[in-house]
């Protein structure tokens, strides 16, 4: 299974770069969620269910995307 890395950069799949800050756990579901920061603009942060984020591109719907996965690690 694929891990996300606290402190790393991680590239969308729509070319937009991300750095993770933490890894959060819902209270009452167990559900991990990663918390990140996007690196343009006003710099936001986000959160998105952990499953999400490490799931592969939906090529049907995106089949231009040459990025396998919807976040990968910046290298």
């Amino acid at each position: 299974m694929r891990t996300v890395e606290v402190g790393k950069v991680y590239t969308h799949f729509k070319n937009k770069k991300y750095k993770v800050m933490f890894i959060a756990t819902h209270s009452e579901t167990g559900e991990k969620y990663v918390v990140y920061q996007a690196l343009y603009g006003n710099q936001e942060i986000y959160v998105r269910p952990y499953d999400m984020f490490i799931s592969e591109v939906d090529h049907s719907k995106y089949p231009d995307v040459k990025q396998k996965y919807r976040f990968e690690l910046l290298k």
